[in-house]
């Protein structure tokens, strides 16, 4: 079965960095794009970042570009969030996803906090 785990979330300062990392298992990782999505308190999921599994290209969120990066390493099945200059309004529970065999699934998340 599809299972889906982030880690590298926590506590960090305005203007900080944090690197997030999915692993994923249960599909054939290299075949299925990945994306990133947050959910802050008292909003709904929002999509963040995805990663294309064909040529790598990317897509972000306006509120993120040029701060986020995403990656992936298809040997290791893992899809990465490289997160700098981060802001308070960054504050969220941020989860991976992907879309397979008609439906999408998700992990538990893992939760970033800037604050100072």
């Amino acid at each position: 079965q599809v299972q889906i785990e982030e880690s590298g979330g926590g506590l960090v300062q305005p203007g900080g960095s944090l690197r997030l990392s999915c692993v994923a298992s249960g599909f054939i990782f290299s075949n299925y794009p990945m994306s990133w999505y947050r959910q802050a308190p008292g909003k709904e999921r929002e999509f963040v970042a995805r990663i294309s599994n064909i040529d790598g290209s990317t897509i972000y969120v306006d509120s993120v570009k040029g701060r986020f990066t995403i990656s992936r390493d298809n040997a290791k099945n893992t899809v990465y969030l490289q997160m700098n200059s981060l802001k308070p309004e960054d504050t969220a529970v941020y989860c991976c996803k992907v879309f397979y065999r008609g439906r999408g699934y998700w992990g538990q998340g893992t939760q970033v906090t800037v604050s100072s």
